[in-house]
C-alpha cells in the first residue's frame, strides 16, 4: 500500500474526512467580513484570562471543546491530537489542552502549522494508526508580538508590509469514515450524532521543504514566505501532474497582499499562472479599508479559522469541488532574529475535495 508519489507528495488510497472543525476568535477578527461564520467571537481578547498566553491557551481549548461538541465525540474517542501554536516550546498547546487527556503529538511549522498538523493526521489514519484524530492550532495578536517582536505598550509603528497576527483557534476532527458509529454516539449519549456527515475530505499532501531567499525583515513576512509557498506549489504541480486550473482554489494561508504579489510572480517564472486561483486567508479574514492591518492577516490561527468557517463551508455546499489549501510559515525564533539570521519559510499543501453529491 504505497501511497508516496513523486519527491515529497502523498495521494491516499483512501481518503480520510474533516468529520467536524471549529474556529474561536478574537474582537478584531469577529468584527471582519467572515465574523458571521466563526463558531464563537471573544467578548475582549483576554478571554477572561490575567495573560495573553493563558487566552491563548484558552483559545485552544474551546475549539476542541467545540468540534468534539459537534461530532459528539468524547476525549477518549480520540487516538490523537496533533497541535502547536507560535509561543516558546509550545506553551499555549500544553496549558490549553491538558485537561483533555488525549495522546499528544506536537508539531510546529509556525504559521503553517495547521497543515502540518492535518498533514501527519491524515498519515496516521492512512497508516491504519488511528480511526479518529484532532488537529488544532492557535494564535493571539498580543502574545504573538511579545514574543516575535516588541511589547504592545512599546507603541512601535508597524510598515505596510507588515501582517497583523489572527487572535484565534481552529480545531479539526479528521476521520477514516464520514459517520460515527452508532455504538460509539449512544454511549456519548448522543444517538442523533451517529450520522454525523463530514465537511470534506482529504484526498493528497505535499510536504513542503525549508526555502531561504535571505531576507531578513521580520516585518516583510508575505516576502520571506512566498518562497516556500511556491516551492511547494511547483513541486505538488510536478509530483500530481496537475495544474492550476485543476483546482477551484489554490489556498495560502498568511502571505498578504504583499507575498501574493511575490507567490504570483515566483510561479510565473516556472511556467504556472495561478492568478486566476489564488486566495490568501490573511487577505479574506480582514477588510484591508477599514481595519487598518496593512498587509493582511497571519499567525498559525489565520489560516486554520478561515478553513474551518469559510471554505470548508464551500466545500460543504458544493461551491467548490476541489481545493489546494497550503497554509505558509516563517521559521524564526527572537533569537535567530536578535542574531541577524535571515527568516526561512515553508509551506504544506493539502488537497481538500468536496464529498456532495454532483
Amino acid at each position: 500500500m504505497n501511497q508516496s508519489l513523486g519527491r515529497a507528495s502523498i495521494c491516499l488510497e483512501k481518503p480520510v474526512y474533516i468529520l467536524n472543525s471549529a474556529s474561536v476568535v478574537g474582537t478584531k477578527e469577529g468584527e471582519g467580513p467572515l465574523g458571521p461564520l466563526f463558531d464563537m467571537v471573544g467578548e475582549d481578547d483576554m478571554f477572561g484570562c490575567n495573560t495573553w498566553e493563558e487566552a491563548e491557551s484558552n483559545l485552544q481549548k474551546d475549539a476542541v471543546y467545540l468540534a468534539l461538541g459537534k461530532t459528539g465525540l468524547k476525549p477518549a474517542d480520540i487516538s490523537f491530537i496533533f497541535a502547536g501554536d507560535l509561543l516558546g516550546q509550545s506553551i499555549a498547546t500544553s496549558f490549553g489542552i491538558a485537561t483533555y487527556e488525549i495522546p499528544l503529538l506536537g508539531v510546529y511549522g509556525a504559521c503553517s502549522t495547521c497543515g502540518e498538523s492535518m498533514t501527519v493526521g491524515a498519515m496516521a489514519i492512512a497508516g491504519g494508526f488511528a480511526e479518529r484524530v484532532l488537529c488544532v492550532t492557535s494564535s493571539h495578536f498580543a502574545s504573538a508580538e511579545k514574543e516575535f517582536r516588541f511589547p504592545l505598550e512599546y507603541g512601535n509603528q508597524r510598515p505596510l508590509s507588515s501582517t497583523w497576527t489572527v487572535t484565534g483557534s481552529g480545531a479539526f476532527v479528521l476521520s477514516d469514515t464520514t459517520v460515527i458509529s452508532k455504538t460509539i454516539a449512544e454511549a456519548n449519549g448522543q444517538p442523533d450524532k451517529a450520522r454525523t456527515q463530514a465537511r470534506a475530505k482529504i484526498t493528497g499532501m505535499t510536504v513542503g521543504k525549508i526555502v531561504d531567499f535571505g531576507l531578513k525583515d521580520s516585518m516583510n513576512m508575505g516576502a520571506c514566505m512566498a518562497p516556500s509557498a511556491a516551492s511547494t506549489l511547483e513541486q505538488h504541480f510536478i509530483d500530481f501532474g496537475s495544474q492550476p486550473c485543476d483546482y477551484d482554489r489554490i489556498i495560502t494561508g498568511d502571505l498578504g497582499s504583499v507575498g501574493q504579489k511575490v507567490l504570483i510572480d515566483l510561479l510565473r517564472e516556472k511556467g504556472y499562472d495561478i492568478s486566476a486561483q489564488h486566495m490568501d486567508c490573511g487577505i479574506e479574514i480582514f477588510d484591508a479599508e477599514s481595519q487598518d492591518t496593512h498587509a493582511g492577516g497571519s499567525g498559525c490561527g489565520c489560516s486554520a479559522v478561515t478553513l474551518s468557517a469559510y471554505i470548508l463551508k464551500q466545500l460543504e455546499e458544493g461551491v467548490w469541488k476541489k481545493v489546494l489549501f497550503m497554509p505558509t510559515g516563517a521559521l524564526l525564533s527572537k533569537t535567530s532574529f536578535n542574531e541577524g539570521q535571515s527568516v526561512p519559510g515553508i509551506s504544506h499543501a493539502l488537497i481538500l475535495e468536496s464529498i456532495r453529491e454532483k
